[in-house]
C-alpha cells in the first residue's frame, strides 16, 4: 500500500525503506522502446533546464549553454528526441529568471516555426525541491498564451531522481539516507537560505510554494496506484482532465513508474491536452525515450582528453556530502588544492588578485597532479535570500573566472565541476560552451559527461558533478576512472 497523505512520520528521523516501499502494487513493466516508438512522432520535448545536472540520467543529447534562434535551431536538426537549455535560473533572482525563461521560449518559438518542428516544455528544477517554483511554469504559462500556442490545461510535477535516491510514493516526496528513508521537507536542503520550505506532502508542498494560490485539495494525485494498475490509458484519462493550468503531481520509485507516465503523457498530448512540465532529472530519460546506459568506458574517455597530462577540478557546492567528498578525495591523494576565500573575494580591493594567484598556482599544478580550486568551505549568508543569493552568485563568479585563466594558459586534460550553479557557471563563463553533447555518465545516473563542440573547451571533457549526490566516495571515484582513461 501507499502512504496515504495523513501517513505520520518521526520528524527528522529516516523511516526504514521497507516501511515505505513494502506492499506497493507491483511493478508495471514498460520499456524504453516502447516509448521511444509512441514518441517517434510527436513533439521535441525541450528541457529548460535550471542548472546543468539535469543531464546526469541520459546520453547522446544536445546541450545548449545560449538559445539564440540559430542555436535553438542547430539542437532541432539534431537527431535526439529531447534537448536541454541550460537556463542557470536557479542561481538568479525571481525578476531575471522570469525575463530569461521569457527569452528562451520566444526564440524557441521562433525557431520551431523556421524548422517545422513541434515542442513540449520542460522546467527541469532539483529533486530536493529546490528553485523558482511555480514561477517558472508561471512564465511558461503566460509565454505559450501570448505566442498563440495556448493556455496550458495543467502543470504536472514529477520531481523523482531514482539513481539519487529521491522517490515519490503517496504523494509523499522521500529521499534516500544511509539510515533510511527522510521525508525531504526534513532534509538539510529544506533548509535553504533561498529556496527552504516545510511540506513533504507535494500537495502541500504546492499550496505552500504558491501561497495558498493553489490549495492542497485542490492538486490531482496520480499515484503509484494509478500507474501501476490502472496502466498508460488511466493515468492518460486523469492527465486529461487537468483544466485552467491546474497542478498535478506523479508518485515514482522506478522508471517503469516513469515510463508508463511517458505513455499516458503522449496519449493525453495527442487527444489535445497541453501540458507543461516541472521535473527532475529521471523524467526526462523516460519522456525521451531512453533507459539507463552503463557508465562510459576508459576506451570511451580516452578518446576525449584534453591536453595537459593532469585534470582540473572546481568545487562551489556548500552541501555537507560535498564536504565528505573532498575529504576521501585528499585521503586517495595525487591532488593538489587552492582555495578561494570567501572573505576576500567579498573585499572588491583585493577579490582579483587574490583569484589571478589562484589561478596561475593551479595551471602549473597541471604538470604533476589533479588541481582543485575549492572556495572556503565556511558558507556566507547574507541578511535575507536575496541577499544570500547575491554572495553566491559573486563567489560563484571567482572560482568560474579563475577556471576560466586556468584554461587560458593550460588546458587541462579535464575538468569537473562539483555544484549546480558552479557547474553552470563554469560551462558558460569558464569554459565557454555554447553547445555540447551529453555523452553519458561516470556514474550511473549521477555525473554527466559533456563533449563541448565549439569555443575554447572543445577536446576537454566537462564533467558536471551536482553538490547533492553520489556517496562519500563518489568524487574520488569519479576521479579515478578519469585517470585510467
Amino acid at each position: 500500500m501507499s502512504l496515504s497523505r495523513s501517513a505520520p512520520t518521526r520528524p527528522g528521523t529516516p523511516v526504514p525503506e521497507h516501511e515505505v516501499l513494502d506492499g506497493l502494487p507491483p511493478v508495471r513493466e514498460v520499456t524504453a522502446d516502447e516509448v521511444a516508438a509512441r514518441i517517434s512522432s510527436g513533439p521535441r520535448l525541450v528541457v529548460l533546464d535550471d542548472d546543468p545536472t539535469g543531464t546526469q540520467t541520459v546520453a547522446d543529447v544536445p546541450v545548449l549553454t545560449s538559445w539564440t534562434v540559430d542555436d535553438l535551431r542547430w539542437a532541432l536538426r539534431q537527431d535526439s528526441s529531447a534537448f536541454f537549455v541550460l537556463t542557470n535560473t536557479r542561481s538568479l533572482s525571481p525578476e531575471d529568471a522570469a525575463a530569461r525563461n521569457r527569452e528562451v521560449v520566444r526564440a524557441l518559438q521562433e525557431a520551431s516555426q523556421a524548422e517545422g518542428t513541434g515542442y513540449v516544455l520542460a522546467s527541469r528544477g532539483d529533486s530536493t525541491l529546490r528553485g523558482h517554483f511555480p514561477l517558472e511554469t508561471d512564465v511558461l504559462a503566460e509565454e505559450l498564451t501570448e505566442l498563440g500556442i495556448g493556455a496550458p490545461d495543467g502543470v504536472v510535477l514529477v520531481p523523482a531522481y531514482i539513481e539519487g535516491g529521491r522517490l515519490t510514493v503517496g504523494s509523499r516526496h522521500w529521499m534516500r539516507t544511509t539510515d533510511g528513508l527522510l521525508p525531504v521537507g526534513e532534509s538539510e536542503f529544506a533548509r535553504d537560505a533561498t529556496f527552504g520550505y516545510r511540506s513533504s506532502l507535494l500537495p502541500e508542498w504546492v499550496e505552500e510554494k504558491t501561497e495558498g494560490r493553489v490549495p492542497a485539495d485542490e492538486v490531482l494525485c496520480i499515484t503509484l496506484d494509478d500507474l501501476r494498475g490502472g496502466g498508460p490509458a488511466h493515468t492518460a484519462r486523469m492527465l486529461s482532465s487537468l483544466r485552467d493550468g491546474r497542478t498535478a503531481v506523479v508518485d515514482a520509485v522506478c522508471d517503469d513508474d516513469l515510463r508508463v507516465l511517458a505513455l499516458a503523457l503522449a496519449e493525453a498530448e495527442e487527444k489535445g491536452a497541453l501540458l507543461l512540465y516541472r521535473v527532475g532529472p529521471s523524467f526526462v530519460r523516460a519522456r525521451a525515450g531512453q533507459s539507463g546506459r552503463p557508465p562510459l568506458t576508459p576506451a570511451e574517455l580516452h578518446r576525449l582528453r584534453g591536453d595537459a597530462p593532469h585534470g582540473l577540478i572546481a568545487v562551489g557546492s556548500h552541501v555537507s556530502l560535498t564536504t565528505r567528498q573532498l575529504d576521501r578525495l585528499r585521503e586517495r591523494g595525487g591532488i593538489t588544492e587552492f582555495e578561494l576565500e570567501v572573505a576576500l573575494l567579498l573585499d572588491e580591493e583585493r577579490r582579483d588578485a587574490h583569484i589571478t594567484e589562484v589561478a596561475a598556482a593551479a595551471a602549473s599544478a597541471l604538470e604533476s597532479s589533479e588541481a582543485v580550486i575549492r572556495t572556503s568551505r565556511t558558507l556566507v549568508t547574507g541578511a535575507d535570500k536575496d541577499d544570500s543569493l547575491a554572495i553566491s552568485r559573486q563567489v560563484s563568479a571567482a572560482l568560474v573566472k579563475a577556471v576560466r585563466r586556468v584554461n587560458d594558459v593550460r588546458r587541462p586534460a579535464f575538468v569537473i565541476a562539483k555544484g549546480g550553479i558552479t557547474s553552470s557557471d563554469t560551462a558558460t563563463h569558464g569554459l565557454r560552451i555554447r553547445r555540447a553533447w551529453a555523452r553519458g555518465t561516470l556514474l550511473p545516473g549521477i555525473v554527466s559527461l559533456w563533449e563541448p563542440v565549439d569555443g575554447p573547451a572543445a577536446g576537454i571533457p566537462y564533467i558536471v558533478f551536482a553538490g547533492n549526490v553520489g556517496d562519500d566516495d563518489a568524487l574520488a571515484d569519479t576521479l579515478d576512472l578519469l585517470r585510467s582513461a
